[in-house]
């Protein structure tokens, strides 16, 4: 390999895409094309990127394994960053193969790391942990091993482990800073802004305040009943009842906990579980139905009892209720969760994160955008939908994933 392609592949790995591409801008052999990719994914240009990227692969001749696979990784990370959820995984995998098979670890780890972040944004935290459990990042540059503390701080947020989450963050900042890449810190600083920043609202006693990932976590180990608006549920310590596939008990059980301890008349219980404005005797006899429904779902952590207005939730053992709900609510809130993080997203990736089916999310990003909530670009399937990231607006608690104890 030649100095001016060495020197470039140094500049990149010290987060210098302008150095790279004085030495490679206008050479189109095959390592040339590879570096001038990575290069313009560097500096935001994804579209140019992929490009070269894929004609870098094409250039390698065939004994070139190594080179083609680095550019399936390469070409795996745009797709990642650019929210391009449908990548294959498989080829992934296979040039992950390929560079453990040539002794390439750094590389191979990177590929994994991949992965990984790919399951963390649609929700498989499981199948994220086991993968990550694979690799020790002791024996990897400091680049590698704050891109690993940073994947075990997104999980731990996601679990709601905050002190996990912070001792992640800070190692990935001493790696950051071995690393000497102002990219990776500022990705580290913005991880790190997560745990600062307001993650849910707690609604007791008709107040209503926020709070942090910690208090979070330290609520749902506390004694209190918690109505919890983020994963639909009800719980209380390591009782849980999941509520995510009935969503009239679930804004029934909504409703009698903000209200907690006074009752709720029938009528707001109308108006908030079936959206009736005007009652009748046919919604009064569905409500009595499902309030009987709700008693029996609830029966181990409360009870609903009858009042002469409506109905009051009546906790066992006496205990505090209060309502965990996300930092915004409305319609459409978990989209906007997810296009929060101010990065583009396609509706078929948010489908997938989402666990909807793209015809669902279309409708919802169609509101939004009438909303003037979020903007698009593009035509067709490479349409592309974003928004301003929103202050106090975190996705830790609004993506699809179990709470502790499920």
């Amino acid at each position: 390999m030649d100095s001016l392609i060495t020197a470039a592949g140094r500049a990149l790995a010290a987060g210098d895409p302008l150095g790279a591409l004085k030495r490679v801008a206008l050479r189109d052999d095959a390592p040339a094309l590879a570096l001038r990719g990575i290069a313009m994914a560097q500096l935001g240009d994804l579209v140019r990127a992929k490009t070269l990227l894929r004609s870098a692969a094409r250039a390698f001749g065939p004994k070139e394994a190594v080179a083609r696979a680095r550019c399936v990784v390469a070409e795996a990370e745009i797709a990642l960053v650019s929210r391009d959820l449908n990548w294959p995984a498989k080829a992934l995998d296979a040039a992950r193969v390929t560079l453990e098979a040539h002794g390439d670890r750094v590389n191979a780890a990177h590929a994994r790391y991949l992965d990984v972040r790919r399951l963390l944004l649609i929700g498989r935290l499981d199948a994220a942990e086991r993968t990550l459990a694979e690799l020790d990042p002791a024996p990897f540059p400091p680049a590698s091993r704050a891109a690993h503390e940073l994947v075990v701080a997104g999980i731990a947020m996601r679990r709601l482990r905050a002190k996990a989450a912070r001792a992640a963050l800070a190692r990935a900042a001493r790696a950051a800073h071995a690393a000497a890449i102002p990219g990776l810190t500022a990705e580290v600083e913005s991880a790190s802004l997560v745990l600062n920043t307001p993650a849910a609202r707690l609604i007791a006693r008709g107040e209503e305040r926020p709070l942090l990932l910690d208090e979070v976590e330290a609520l749902l180990a506390s004694k209190a009943l918690v109505v919890d608006a983020c994963r639909h549920a009800v719980r209380e310590a390591d009782t849980l009842v999941s509520l995510e596939s009935r969503p009239v008990l679930f804004a029934l059980a909504r409703a009698l906990g903000e209200a907690w301890p006074a009752d709720v008349p029938r009528g707001t219980l109308l108006a908030r579980a079936f959206g009736a404005k005007h009652a009748d005797e046919s919604h009064r006899a569905r409500l009595r139905v499902e309030i009987g429904r709700l008693r029996k779902a609830l029966r181990t952590l409360a009870g609903v009892n009858a009042t002469k207005q409506g109905f009051a939730l009546v906790p066992r053992r006496g205990r505090e209720v209060v309502v965990l709900a996300r930092p915004v609510d409305g319609e459409y809130a978990d989209v906007l969760a997810f296009l929060a993080d101010g990065e583009s997203w396609s509706s078929s990736a948010l489908a997938l994160a989402l666990g909807a089916s793209q015809r669902t999310v279309q409708r919802a990003l169609d509101g939004l955008a009438a909303a003037g909530k979020v903007q698009w670009f593009g035509r067709g399937r490479a349409r592309r939908w974003m928004t301003p990231p929103v202050p106090g607006f975190p996705t830790s608690l609004l993506l699809p994933a179990p709470l502790p104890g499920d």
